[in-house]
């Protein structure tokens, strides 16, 4: 590993061919959660596979320093499920995780950061009209809240809808 990583690059899973996609999904399949977290992000494979799977899904392997370091899906049309008052005015960043061997080193703020632009190139690309990405975090999950700060997005205040107990819905505009 790499000890000073200053770029992550998104690799979307659903524009490559048969086997660049079982490729990366075995590099998923590597990736190590930090103890506990498994409840609030789920098995990284399992998400990309659903990812793969919906078509309002896309999801990405996070790389840096060469190699597949996390996963997370954008999601269209679902903005709800994260607290946000309508589905369609922002991209859902989900199913967002770091190898908990690369955690620490600012790689979530850059990924979530690279996941702002790419759903910004999204949104120009199909015409769709979102205006930023939104998000949920854990309360009690204080490097999670950090590191979509330092990324720019906004507390829009506690959502208690989700199944891990009381988050923080969190905004980022194109513009912003």
């Amino acid at each position: 590993m790499t000890a000073a990583v200053q770029s992550v690059w998104l690799i979307p899973l659903d524009d490559l061919g048969p086997d660049a996609c079982a490729i990366q999904l075995g590099a998923i399949a590597l990736l190590e959660l930090a103890p506990g977290q498994l409840v609030f992000v789920g098995d990284p494979l399992r998400m990309a596979l659903a990812g793969l799977a919906e078509e309002s899904r896309r999801p990405y392997v996070i790389e840096a320093g060469g190699e597949a370091v996390g996963v997370l899906t954008l999601q269209a049309g679902a903005a709800r499920l994260a607290g946000w008052p309508d589905d369609h005015s922002a991209w859902l960043l989900r199913g967002f995780l770091l190898d908990r061997r690369w955690q620490g080193r600012g790689l979530g703020r850059l990924a979530a950061a690279a996941a702002v632009s790419t759903a910004a190139k999204l949104t120009a690309k199909h015409g769709s009209g979102e205006s930023g990405v939104v998000l949920s975090v854990n309360e009690g999950n204080p490097a999670g809240l950090a590191a979509y700060r330092k990324a720019g997005f906004l507390d829009h205040g506690q959502y208690l809808g989700g199944s891990s107990g009381p988050q923080r819905t969190m905004f980022r505009s194109f513009t912003g």
